[in-house]
């Protein structure tokens, strides 16, 4: 179909598609149409990556905008709402306003209201509903990218039941699904009530196959040649055979230290095939990757990156991994070693890949499981460039004859397996039980059957019986809890202000009660009470008391809490032992070290810490204390260097814990404050110092845009401890603690409301520089942009 044959879209589409390249629909694109996607009926799009996905979900959301609607797109990550925002944007010029959203679950986002096109994660979208959004009900079109993954057992359920809640707001609801190319699209279909296009349907040819010995054996039945050299590692020679074609290689491994390690080997393949253009260009971005962080993580990287090779996984921080993706897209980088996080979506094709690992390790049934067979087809299917290779291969790697056969059998002839909800576990059923009646989409047992009947799970599963059971469990769950209140009748059901409160901070229940239970613990304790206890204790038990712990002992001064007051290292612990918050794991030999330092600040803790009898609790307690020190040390100003290196972690975990805490505080905060708890300020300043990296006397300091806690302390060393001092502070001395930093001591001191932020004409003060200049260096930097979070190190 050619694109100026398109009908009901805006009469500028056609010509800007041709504009861009575009003159005629790719197949399932065509389907799509005659499917009526432009006509404002329901469509599931299941089609391999690279089939023109995008532009079906664009026919949908633009055509819908032209009748006077407004279109939601919702992606499953952060990084693809940020790459789909930049797509969207080339409709501005047409008058299509495009606006983002995936933070700050706690607000309505208000100010969508006025734009066209929306695009949100998941979590956002649900947030959005529990909050009353008002643009909600206005939307006429919504596209939900990936699909196939309310098979996750983490996201599935939200993704589920956000799209139950908007068919039932709002009736005509337009519904466009984009999923991979799964094995029962058609129960996808009917549950969505959509049409089905269903097709394997590719731009370029994509070649699957595994390398075994000295050759490449395809799908077709057909062999190549590809030489492993004395010495050689198969994935080395298929990533030296793709070079020397002028091509870029993903390979897919399956833990962080693996992706890294295989970089770091690749990377002497890499750079033979480098031409001097191209070291000086990855030059430049390896000093930006090391400008990201001070860890050994961007200096890793950076080594790498210098020589065309990188590697990807969630432990990065954001800026590193866009700055990997923009590479290799760019083809400056020639091979890039992955987790599966890059499998999810993001746009980075490649010549090749290689599944060098197709088992990856599984806590649930303590050792390594092989991958599914959608996931593999999910990596395979990022080989293949259109517009810039002649066809794709995809490559797993056998070490022996048995193993060639069973990855053909296993993947390579395999159908990808059937997508199956995952609503009916409990951590999900308590979460959006309570979201569906807090948000008035239930208002009684009866009410929240009939919505679960509109989902997924109930268009699949025989076992009606097992989700009302578990659904009954979780009712009895919220009640017991004071989040629900059952009403006269005995079938009706209310959300308490509790309740309320719990669903619009976004919380998992069970967090939230978890929360409470440690403030109301702190809040109603007292140092007679507990010294009562003990004593209570010892008459009653004196044989198995041992020794009196901490916490039954007078917590008049609890280190950096102040008079009874909780320390910031109690409220993280409170925070990280909740569901909300993954904890870090317990290496081997850190269960007695962190068991000491458990005793030795016990009575730091919000609740009763289990006893090392209960194996299971008392593990879990220690990984929370091990989390908590992590985000300790963070809001005590140690570097990240010693932060990434002393818990075994990444520059993005740290930023991942700094932001899931920062956001588990703040709910703690307004619960507090609902309850009328005296615990609310401590929790306040123990947000604010993990939000800044800082120690309690920068607080403030750090609050200033574009001061953040590097700044902070130079300032506070320079005599300038809050923001008032900077305010009227003297420009000299601002310089100087600065470093010299002209333009960035200008947007400080104008941030701080300074009377006069110009520096012309002003000299560094020399005592405030030689001070800064004690302290580590900082990277360059002349925009003044706000370095409350990571990166300013």
């Amino acid at each position: 179909m050619d694109v100026a044959e398109l009908s009901d879209v805006p009469e500028w589409l056609p010509g800007h598609l041709q504009e861009a390249g575009i003159e005629s629909l790719y197949p399932p694109q065509a389907e799509a149409v005659e499917a009526g996607v432009t006509r404002g009926e329901n469509v599931l799009a299941s089609v391999p990556t690279a089939s023109g996905k995008t532009l079906i979900a664009e026919l949908a959301m633009l055509s819908s905008v032209a009748r006077g609607g407004k279109a939601l797109y919702i992606v499953p990550l952060r990084a693809l709402a940020s790459e789909k925002q930049a797509e969207f944007e080339q409709f501005e010029e047409y008058g299509i306003e495009v606006g983002v959203s995936t933070g700050n679950y706690e607000s309505d986002g208000g100010w969508l209201a006025g734009k066209d096109v929306i695009v949100a994660t998941s979590e956002k979208v649900d947030s959005l509903v529990r909050n009353n959004a008002p643009w909600i009900e206005d939307l006429s079109c919504v596209v939900s990218d990936e699909v196939h993954l309310v098979d996750d057992g983490q996201r599935g359920p939200t993704l589920e039941v956000t799209l139950a809640k908007l068919r039932q707001l709002n009736p005509d609801l337009q519904t466009v699904a984009l999923s991979a190319t799964v094995g029962n699209a058609d129960e996808l279909a009917a549950w969505l009530d959509a049409e089905l296009v269903d097709s394997d349907w590719r731009p370029i040819e994509l070649q699957k196959g595994v390398h075994y010995g000295q050759a490449l054996h395809l799908e077709d039945g057909s062999q190549r040649q590809l030489s492993v050299r004395n010495g050689e590692k198969p994935t080395a020679a298929v990533v030296r055979d793709t070079l020397e074609d002028d091509g870029s290689t993903l390979v897919f491994v399956n833990s962080r230290r693996n992706a890294e390690a295989a970089a770091r080997r690749l990377a002497s393949v890499s750079s033979e095939y480098l031409d001097g253009e191209e070291r000086a260009r990855l030059a430049e971005i390896a000093e930006e990757i090391r400008g990201v962080s001070d860890t050994e993580t961007s200096d890793d990287l950076a080594d790498a990156v210098a020589k065309g090779a990188a590697f990807h996984h969630a432990g990065l921080a954001p800026d590193h991994r866009s700055l990997v993706e923009d590479a290799f897209r760019e083809r400056l980088l020639k091979v890039v070693c992955a987790t599966p996080t890059l499998a999810a979506g993001v746009n980075t094709p490649s010549r090749r890949v290689v599944v060098r690992d197709w088992r990856r390790y599984d806590g649930t049934v303590g050792g390594m499981q092989p991958l599914s067979v959608l996931e593999v087809h999910q990596m395979c299917g990022r080989a293949g460039r259109p517009g810039l290779d002649p066809y794709g291969e995809a490559v797993l790697v056998a070490n022996s004859h048995d193993e060639l056969d069973e990855l053909f059998d296993r993947y390579v002839w395999a159908e990808p397996e059937p997508v199956q909800s995952k609503l009916a576990a409990e951590p999900a059923l308590r979460t959006h039980l309570l979201a569906t009646v807090a948000s008035g989409f239930a208002s009684s047992r009866a009410g929240l059957l009939e919505f679960l009947e509109e989902t997924l799970y109930a268009s699949q599963t025989s076992e009606r019986g097992r989700l009302e059971n578990v659904m009954d469990d979780m009712i009895e769950y919220l009640v017991r809890n004071d989040f629900l209140e059952r009403l006269d009748d005995g079938d009706g059901l209310k959300a308490t202000s509790l309740g309320h409160t719990v669903s619009r901070l976004y919380l998992d229940p069970m967090s939230a009660a978890e929360i409470l239970d440690g403030l109301r613990s702190w809040d109603g304790g007292s140092s007679t009470s507990r010294r009562a206890a003990s004593a209570q204790q010892d008459e009653q038990a004196p044989e198995e008391a041992g020794f009196t712990r901490a916490s039954e002992m007078e917590t008049d001064d609890a280190g950096d809490g102040g008079p009874n007051r909780p320390t910031a290292m109690g409220l993280y612990h409170l925070v990280s032992r909740t569901p909300d918050m993954y904890q870090l794991y317990l290496r081997s030999g850190e269960d007695e070290e962190y068991s000491m330092q458990a005793y030795e600040r016990e009575d730091e803790f919000l609740g009763s810490m289990p006893s090392e009898f209960e194996e299971g609790r008392f593990e879990d307690w220690l990984a929370a204390l091990k989390t908590a020190r992590l985000l300790e040390d963070w809001a005590s100003e140690v570097d990240e260097d010693t932060i990434t290196d002393r818990y075994g972690v990444g520059p993005g975990d740290v930023r991942g814990k700094v932001e899931a805490t920062q956001w588990l505080l703040g709910a703690a905060e307004s619960l507090a404050g609902e309850l009328g708890l005296e615990v609310a300020p401590a929790v306040r300043e123990a947000r604010v110092r993990v939000e800044h990296g800082v120690r309690e006397e920068l607080v403030d300091l750090a609050g200033v845009r574009g001061v953040g806690r590097k700044r902070a302390r130079r300032l506070f060393d320079a005599g300038i401890e809050d923001r008032a001092d900077l305010r009227d502070a003297e420009k000299s001395v601002v310089l100087g603690a600065l470093k010299g930093r002209e333009k960035t001591a200008e947007k400080i001191l104008a941030n701080a409301g300074h009377r006069d932020p110009s520096m012309d004409d002003v000299e560094p003060d020399a005592e405030a520089q030689a001070s800064a200049s004690e302290r580590e260096d900082e990277p360059a930097d002349e925009t003044g942009e706000d370095q409350a979070s990571l990166g300013d190190f």
